[in-house]
């Protein structure tokens, strides 16, 4: 009588769970959503037909390609769309293994080497409880002639992917090792898949396994190679995705023996039911997360060629802002307002940098970014302000005592120029800076990109791929 008294909250809570985090992977896709929404919506200007002048339509076209990132993952965090994306070296089965995922041979495989020559998509409906689309990417073999080519493409597909399958038939070997860790660069998880089993005995297969456990792990590695914590041993699948025929012996009623071939089932299924673990557990929170590191990348991109390309035009706004706080503080003949004055100066050139660059910046964010200025240029830009303190003091002082005193008006005279000389250094300092910190796009603010990535991580689960990821771009304490 207590096992079914027990069963229940048991059951109740593991469906609560699964309930919280589905609405936290939904939250997560929303969140993106509103990411790429916003940054399009601060970008429209660049893709507007009205811009007519020559620099406008020079930073239009080099823009393009970014802005085509930006709109491209929208559009496939709104269908829900998962790429699985498959690599290793040739002859390893990896259109094989998709084969046996999809139940059905799509995918052309054959005895030559190469049999795959561009990559594939091919729609996958598996039992997720995710509204979630499914697209496997089968890819050529990294090892094929072409390299600068296929290297290229290999990169496009991983910027692209999701998930990762990385297909090895035995004992890793150098060449395999090198690609997988260059994989492993674009910070995206994957799944080791140890294809071919059938072609071992079961104390070699276990014994295959166990050196790709200690690669995975980092504890042996090959020389100049670095070895790096990559994947944990439950991240590692055994599958024969496309067995080889076994001959059988077959008895008749009348006493007849033949011999006949037959191919064994694709074994699978352990790689299947740890993808769609995968899938469900976290599948969207990937989704939203990839994409908002595409969308930061394309951001700082677009951040990065504008200002190139406005350099000109930054330099002159610039200059313009030193002369007028340096004369701003200096004419002020009070003290702390004239401080204040050059604070002002400061954020309008923040901002006014911001529109020249078409970049997002409210006047929160401003203040925002002149404290993070003031703050990390080694205290130097602070000193010139406590510096800049004493001299608007002694000038101030200057002024109340000067009357007809020549002597007086030629200590504020000093004073106000030497005050004056310190703020447009000051100025020109945080201009400069400033132009660094814009690099960054508009990955910050509420719906930024960097910063629903951090909210993202921030949440994650130990024991998860999204946890892994947590910890591979450093955001764990």
């Amino acid at each position: 009588m207590t096992h079914p008294q027990t069963s229940q909250p048991e059951t109740a809570s593991g469906h609560q769970k699964s309930s919280a985090r589905n609405n936290q992977q939904e939250s997560h896709l929303n969140r993106a959503r509103a990411s790429l929404r916003q940054a399009l919506s601060w970008y429209s200007h660049l893709r507007s037909h009205r811009l007519t002048q020559p620099s406008n339509l020079e930073l239009q076209a080099a823009l393009k390609p970014e802005l085509e990132v930006l709109t491209s993952t929208l559009n496939k965090l709104d269908q829900s769309v998962i790429r699985i994306a498959v690599f290793g070296l040739v002859s390893r089965g990896k259109s094989a293994v998709l084969n046996a995922l999809l139940g059905q041979k799509i995918l052309q495989t054959g005895p030559l080497n190469g049999v795959t020559q561009w990559p594939r998509s091919v729609r996958w409906t598996p039992n997720t409880s995710g509204k979630v689309q499914v697209e496997l990417i089968d890819t050529p073999g990294l090892d094929e002639i072409e390299g600068q080519a296929r290297g290229q493409m290999a990169q496009d597909v991983v910027r692209q992917a999701d998930l990762i399958l990385f297909v090895v038939a035995g004992d890793i070997t150098r060449t395999e090792y090198q690609a997988f860790c260059e994989l492993r660069q674009a910070q995206k998880p994957l799944i080791l898949v140890f294809n071919k089993i059938d072609l071992y005995p079961d104390t070699d297969r276990q014994a295959i396994y166990q050196n790709l456990s200690q690669i995975a792990a980092g504890t042996r590695g090959h020389s100049q190679v670095k070895t790096i914590d990559v994947l944990l041993p439950d991240e590692i699948v055994m599958v024969a995705a496309e067995p080889a025929p076994l001959e059988v012996r077959v008895e008749w009623l009348d006493g007849k023996v033949t011999y006949e071939w037959e191919t064994p089932l694709p074994q699978v299924d352990d790689l299947k039911q740890k993808m769609l673990d995968i899938l469900n557990r976290e599948g969207r929170s990937l989704l939203a997360l990839n994409a908002l590191l595409q969308a930061q990348d394309a951001e700082v991109a677009i951040a990065a060629k504008t200002i190139e390309l406005r350099n000109t035009a930054a330099e002159d706004l610039i200059w313009q802002y030193t002369k007028y706080k340096a004369l701003a503080v200096s004419l002020n003949p009070i003290a702390f307002l004239d401080l204040l004055g050059g604070f002002i100066a400061d954020l309008a050139l923040i901002r006014s940098l911001a529109r020249l660059y078409g970049l997002p910046m409210t006047g929160y964010e401003a203040a925002k970014l002149l404290k993070t200025i003031l703050f990390s240029s080694g205290g130097l830009l602070l000193g010139e302000l406590g510096s800049s303190l004493v001299l608007g003091l002694g000038k101030s002082t200057a002024a109340i005592a000067s009357g007809e005193n020549p002597f007086n008006l030629s200590a504020y005279a000093g004073a106000a120029i030497t005050q004056g000389g310190i703020a447009g250094y000051g100025a020109y300092s945080v201009g400069r800076a400033a132009q660094v910190y814009l690099e960054r796009g508009c990955t910050w603010g509420q719906l930024g990109a960097s910063t629903v990535i951090q909210e993202i991580l921030n949440q994650v689960e130990p024991n998860t791929i999204l946890y892994r990821l947590r910890q591979e771009l450093g955001q764990l304490d």
